[in-house]
């Protein structure tokens, strides 16, 4: 097995940001309660980038950001009605999840 990294991001209600999450073409890998009616905690997953999503207090802050490279850019800002931005490194657009979590998406430049 590889090294991964797999970002945690605190959310109030799992389903509403798998939701969210979906509209960037993630889907939910599967999802865990200790008990019914507890907090949820849910993968997401889009080609080998995998984001869990916390419905407990103490696993993530809010207002974390995350960094994908995606060769879209521009489709993913038109779909949320947003300008990209120009910069050195790359064409980027930054998007808040439901819960205030930032996901700055870039295409890099060559």
């Amino acid at each position: 097995m590889d090294d991964e990294v797999i970002p945690v991001l605190r959310v109030a209600d799992a389903d509403a940001a798998v939701r969210w999450y979906e509209r960037l073409g993630f889907t939910r890998q599967w999802e865990h309660r200790f008990e019914p009616g507890f907090p949820a905690f849910v993968e997401v997953a889009r080609g080998r980038v995998r984001l869990f999503l916390s419905e407990h207090a103490g696993d993530a802050r809010p207002d974390t950001l995350v960094y994908l490279r995606r060769d879209d850019v521009d489709a993913v800002a038109a779909d949320f009605g947003l300008p990209v931005g120009e910069l050195p490194w790359a064409r980027e657009v930054e998007l808040r999840d439901p819960d205030g979590n930032r996901l700055r998406i870039g295409t890099p430049t060559d």
